[in-house]
């Protein structure tokens, strides 16, 4: 078989990029495979033409919403009518249908928590699986304010749908998480595809300040000088909000916010809007990006610090996806690392949820609900899941001393990522445009006289919009 021949002949392009066919081949072959390419590389290509090429249903497993929606309505417009999400959008009645001829489709997206429920997963289990696709699989290993339990049963479900060959997709992915990511699914063992993390594009710079104002001063400043389209990463939904209203009103600039909290249709509206460039600064928290189909993106700005080094590689992995020159700011103000202590010990369950009344689970938060239903599932005991919350603090620990060491470095920023995701190849570190220890200017991704000017005439009207409109 001529896999370019059949990537032309289903995907219309040329050639693949890197670690594509050696995913592809190793599912054709019968094997399962846990594949880690770098952000932008295309991961959707292996599980699509994969698909084509084997018989019966292509399941996908997805995280977010919004990303199957974006995946299946851009295989749709390529003229792949056979491809359909399943989620809470959906009515009743258009859930039931498409159960009912499931037959009928070759790829179906759905979340872990809806492949949970019974009777969607009897259906599935009543036809022939092809391949079945975790994607974005680091989110089995993460425990965090999103936690998503449902994602530890997916090896339940197929050890119960006859063990179909299996394509595990990730990003950044340390030795260790990939470890755990494969136990929690019962894949030990299997053939593991692992590219390096570094995107030679992307330059990296680290500023640090004494004091939150003269952080927030400084964020302005930035803004105000570097090209768009870009994204500001935040801890705090508020100050998302308060930033980019302030952007729009007191710098006349394209900006929005986006958080986990807004309504699902607007968060896919904000989305979509900045995708099509008619929004040019997005101001979110962790819950924006993840399948973002944006090639374009300058710059990547955290204003606290990320979860950890991980999250921080996915996050700033969304700019530059042009192959062209991109930078990723962190900002860093004395005392940062109190609040992501904080949101780390937070995130974490409290396992005297286990004892709380029936009367009072409805007042639980959605993540507080989804650790109890993963406590009361699992089998485990009380000690048990007492000594696993315990590991996983210490694991978080851990992550925040491996970030400090990213921001206080006196080295190549990029050898220092490298090294923390296990590779020995530096030949890309060092030199021109890699890191602000390496003596990178910033110059390079500054907004040209022109792009200036057109902001400086459209102020006005972008003001009067605020007033009008906000």
């Amino acid at each position: 078989m001529n896999l370019e021949q059949e990537l032309k002949r289903y995907l219309g392009f040329d050639t693949f990029r890197i670690g594509q066919r050696e995913v592809i081949e190793t599912v054709l072959a019968g094997e399962d495979v846990f594949a880690m390419l770098p952000t932008g590389m295309g991961k959707t290509v292996c599980y699509q033409l994969s698909g084509y090429l084997l018989d019966g249903l292509v399941v996908i497993v997805s995280p977010l919403l919004s990303l199957m929606q974006d995946q299946v309505e851009r295989m749709r417009a390529y003229g792949e009518k056979r491809a359909v999400a399943l989620n809470s959008f959906l009515a009743a009645t258009e859930k039931n249908e498409i159960l009912n001829h499931l037959s009928a489709y070759k790829f179906v997206f759905l979340s872990p928590e809806m492949l949970a429920s019974e009777g969607v997963r009897a259906t599935f289990l009543r036809e022939k699986i092809g391949l079945f696709v975790i994607d974005e699989a680091h989110c089995i290993s993460q425990w965090g304010h999103d936690f998503r339990p449902d994602y530890l049963f997916l090896g339940e479900f197929r050890e119960m749908a006859g063990n179909p060959t299996t394509m595990v997709l990730t990003a950044t992915a340390t030795k260790r998480v990939r470890e755990d990511i494969l136990e929690q699914l019962g894949l030990m063992g299997i053939k593991e595809i692992v590219y390096s993390v570094n995107r030679p594009n992307i330059s990296f710079r680290v500023e640090k300040f004494t004091s939150k104002h003269e952080k927030e001063e400084a964020l302005l400043k930035l803004v105000d000088k570097l090209g768009t389209p870009g994204i500001i990463y935040f801890s705090s939904k508020r100050l998302a909000e308060e930033t980019a209203h302030r952007l729009r009103r007191d710098r006349g600039r394209r900006a929005a916010f986006y958080h986990g909290d807004m309504e699902p249709l607007d968060r896919i509206l904000i989305q979509e809007q900045f995708v099509s460039g008619q929004i040019d600064l997005i101001c979110a928290t962790s819950a924006f990006g993840m399948g973002i189909d944006k090639a374009n993106i300058r710059f990547v700005i955290h204003y606290h610090l990320p979860a950890d080094l991980e999250a921080y590689m996915q996050e700033i992995g969304r700019s530059g996806r042009d192959g062209q020159a991109s930078v990723a700011i962190l900002l860093y103000a004395n005392g940062d690392e109190v609040l992501r202590r904080q949101l780390a010990d937070r995130d974490l369950p409290d396992p005297n949820l286990l004892h709380i009344p029936d009367e009072l689970k409805e007042t639980l938060t959605e993540a507080e609900k989804r650790f109890l239903n993963y406590f009361l599932r699992s089998g485990l005991s009380e000690v048990e899941i007492r000594e696993r919350i315990e590991k996983r603090r210490l694991v978080k620990q851990e992550n925040l001393q491996a970030l400090l060491g990213f921001i206080q470095t006196e080295d190549c920023r990029r050898a220092y990522l490298m090294r923390y995701f296990g590779e020995t190849d530096f030949s890309e570190t060092g030199g021109e445009g890699c890191c602000d220890n390496d003596a990178a200017s910033l110059e390079p991704f500054l907004r040209q006289e022109e792009d200036h000017n057109a902001v400086s005439s459209s102020s006005f009207r972008e003001k009067l919009h605020y007033l009008l409109l906000e």
